[in-house]
């Protein structure tokens, strides 16, 4: 996964995610939104026929004092927690 920060301030942060999709970054902004002290998790993602970005680019803000990208790290474990708990049980069920 290649990330580049776009901007990042005490209290936001923007990412640009390469290669991924709508359905992972559903999932991460879920989590995000989750997660304490985040007030707002978003992402905007530019049709390629747009001239825009084609990467999706990822905003979090949070309450002061809590740090944008700690909140991403707390959001990133809480979907890494999901998923292996899904594969267990798809595990469990086969």
């Amino acid at each position: 996964m290649d990330l580049r920060v776009i901007d990042h301030s005490d209290n936001e942060l923007s990412i640009e995610i390469a290669g991924e999709s709508h359905t992972f970054m559903n999932v991460l902004k879920g989590a995000l939104l989750e997660t304490e002290g985040v007030t707002a998790a978003t992402y905007d993602m530019n049709p390629e026929q747009s001239g825009g970005q084609t990467d999706p680019v990822l905003t979090i803000k949070t309450e002061p004092g809590v740090d944008p990208l700690d909140a991403l790290e707390d959001g990133a474990s809480q979907v890494r927690e999901k998923t292996d708990a899904f594969t267990s049980a798809f595990e469990a069920a086969t």
